[in-house]
């Protein structure tokens, strides 16, 4: 049994759900997600809770179970409040300024990186050593998060590069005389 998967996702207030057979649509606040459940999981709307089941007691059917729980329950989530990411730029010289929707990276190359936000994502910069990704999609804010990580991630030695927020970076003893 899935402990994640017995429980039901609470719909609050000033978010729609919407059922269509297998797909579930979900519009809210901060803009609309929808996704196609697969076959082997039967989902139901009673009242302000979404409640899934397992059709049969297949390994696929129990796996999916769980996974499709938590993947309804975040697209709930990111309509009524939104997902963030933090990154932060460690090194002398890495900096992060905002052009226009675009993010101009300073990572220590001979050119500036420059980023330009997909569909549902947004960036902004309050310090040149801060950045926030924000979105409505856990995994997009999630996969952006990491792309941008990807660019300069951080070093051993020193520790500079691009890390998440509160990420503790393992150190390496440098070379001894």
């Amino acid at each position: 049994m899935s402990r994640i998967g017995k429980k039901a996702v609470v719909i609050p207030a000033g978010v729609t759900v919407t059922l269509d057979g297998q797909t579930v649509s979900v519009k809210g606040p901060k803009g609309q997600l929808s996704w196609t459940v697969v076959d082997e999981i039967e989902i139901a709307q009673e009242g302000a809770e979404i409640t899934f089941k397992p059709r049969d007691e297949s390994t696929r059917a129990k796996s999916m179970w769980g996974l499709s729980r938590t993947l309804v329950g975040n697209m709930v989530e990111g309509v009524s409040k939104g997902f963030e990411e933090n990154l932060e730029l460690v090194g002398v010289g890495y900096r992060a300024a905002m052009k226009g929707s675009t993010l101009s990276l300073q990572l220590g190359f001979s050119h500036d990186v420059d980023i330009a936000p997909p569909n549902g994502i947004s960036f902004s910069s309050g310090k040149q050593t801060e950045i926030k990704i924000s979105g409505i999609d856990k995994q997009a804010v999630g996969e952006m998060a990491a792309k941008i990580r990807r660019i300069r991630p951080p070093e051993p030695y020193k520790g500079k590069g691009v890390r998440y927020a509160g990420e503790a970076v393992r150190r390496k003893e440098g070379k001894k005389k």
